[in-house]
């Protein structure tokens, strides 16, 4: 088992930057370098949030590289590499409130860890859902549905997921994949290997304030999606939003908002602001 990547650095100060009064660990999309987000990072940081980027095994800078001999699922991502960048959030920010977020996949993984481990005093998900073939439409909801069927044999014969090959994510870790397939199939989080079977009852106790931030445009994240992942919680405060390319200055779509990230940002801190004064409290009673 490879060891954890540590979050990514912090952005460097910039002359804008405010002290922060919260930290935030943020999760990548599936196969999305942790340098892209940096952008995100400098525009939380001017708004009083720190910012660390956690980096995925097998991507960016991460050592570990996927092979039909190193292999891996949601397993030691959510049981191993997670806790261990949230170690390093807490000994840098110490007494600090702790948010946990993250974009795509990890949106999911962010709500998943909460429910592992009571991680995050709030929640943030952008463009992130539960990958259910039935909460797509269209011709869109037979490809994914397909493609949740054909992941297992794929990455079966390869020993890995060829994304840079088939333009989606990059490339994965065959457990990885097949963890994520069953989801498109089953639409819950139940039965994954090396996971607690129960998983489902445990994100229904998540009860951290929750923010869900909805690209307009975003194929890869229908409506019913996101509303599904955040139902699935039993939050306190559940915040769903949609952002359109007015609100972002660019494109409302899956990714295009990385590039201009400051709709999201400031919808992010001024949603913390808002929960600051009740999510700890609630939270340690």
């Amino acid at each position: 088992m490879t060891p954890a990547n540590p979050a990514a650095p912090q952005t460097p100060p910039s002359p804008d930057r405010r002290a922060p009064h919260a930290a935030l660990l943020w999760l990548p999309a599936l196969g999305v370098p942790a340098r892209k987000y940096q952008r995100l990072a400098a525009a939380l940081a001017a708004r009083g949030i720190a910012c660390h980027l956690h980096e995925w095994r097998g991507t960016g800078e991460h050592p570990a590289r996927p092979s039909r001999q190193q292999d891996w699922g949601y397993a030691e991502l959510l049981l191993d590499d997670i806790p261990a960048s949230l170690r390093q959030l807490e000994s840098r920010h110490h007494g600090l409130p702790m948010l946990l977020g993250g974009h795509s996949i990890g949106a999911q993984f962010a709500v998943l860890a909460a429910a592992l481990h009571g991680a995050g005093v709030g929640l943030v998900a952008v463009g992130g859902g539960v990958p259910h073939w039935r909460h797509f439409r269209g011709a869109l909801r037979w490809v994914v549905g397909g493609f949740g069927l054909a992941l297992p044999p794929l990455t079966g014969a390869l020993g890995v997921y060829p994304g840079h090959r088939l333009g989606f994510a990059g490339r994965e870790a065959g457990g990885l994949m097949r963890d994520w397939a069953q989801t498109v199939r089953r639409g819950h989080y139940d039965g994954l290997r090396d996971l607690p079977a129960n998983l489902g009852a445990r994100i229904a106790q998540v009860r951290q304030p929750l923010l869900g931030l909805r690209l307009a445009d975003d194929r890869l994240v229908p409506e019913a999606s996101m509303r599904a992942l955040l139902a699935a919680t039993g939050s306190r405060s559940r915040d769903e939003r949609v952002l359109d390319a007015q609100a972002l200055g660019v494109a409302a779509d899956h990714f295009a908002w990385m590039r201009a990230p400051d709709g999201v940002a400031e919808a992010i801190a001024g949603w913390w602001t808002t929960e600051a004064a009740s999510a700890a409290p609630a939270l340690s009673s």
